[in-house]
């Protein structure tokens, strides 16, 4: 997380302080409303720190309404930070920004994280902002996470896939064998099939 001095306390340093989530929902709601340059420390660091889901989607909205040349170089930074949360909120926001800038700086640290909400969200980021060139060899770095997790993470990495299409099919093949050749399969089939669910997919792979 970026610490930020004492002189960048605004408008919604109090609100952030409040235990109420609607407060620091309508606070942030105010923000994204009429955006203020000064707003944006305050918001990138209760990405790091808010507990509510709600709040945090409305952090990364009220992100969004800022200038991008202003907002990409604050949650950049946030990728490298050591609190598992920032990661993903910054990565969640990057998404929804789709600045291709920032897919180099999706790393395998992020795609392998231990943190599943890390992973799943560097994943699906990654695929969203990967230029037609940069796919074949993302869906190579993925590869490795096949199997991973329970069945919603394994959805989740299968969606990342499906968001890179055809590139993403020679290294589902290659793995298409082994022990996380059941993920793989059931991948290449919704692949096939656009219409197929995961259930139904993982159904016919086995």
């Amino acid at each position: 997380m970026t610490m930020y001095p004492v002189q960048h306390m605004n408008r919604l340093t109090r609100a952030y302080t409040a235990q109420d989530a609607d407060t620091r929902l309508r606070a942030t709601l105010a923000a994204g409303t009429a955006p203020l340059p000064d707003d944006l420390p305050a918001l990138i660091t209760q990405c790091c720190v808010e507990p509510d889901f709600f709040v945090r989607d409305m952090l990364t909205w009220a992100l969004t309404r800022h200038p991008v040349e202003a907002t990409l170089p604050l949650l950049l930074t946030e990728l490298n930070s050591p609190v598992p949360q920032a990661v993903a909120q910054a990565l969640h926001t990057l998404s929804k920004i789709g600045d291709a800038r920032a897919f180099p700086h999706i790393t395998d640290a992020h795609l392998t994280s231990t943190d599943d909400e890390v992973a799943r969200t560097a994943w699906r980021t990654a695929a969203g902002l990967a230029a037609p060139a940069d796919r074949i060899a993302l869906a190579i770095r993925m590869t490795p996470q096949l199997g991973r997790g329970d069945r919603e993470m394994q959805r989740s990495l299968s969606r990342a896939f499906l968001q890179l299409g055809e590139s993403a099919r020679p290294a589902l093949e290659e793995h298409d064998s082994g022990h996380d050749s059941g993920h793989a399969r059931t991948t290449l089939l919704m692949l096939d099939d656009p219409d197929l669910g995961f259930d139904a997919a993982e159904y016919e792979a086995h």
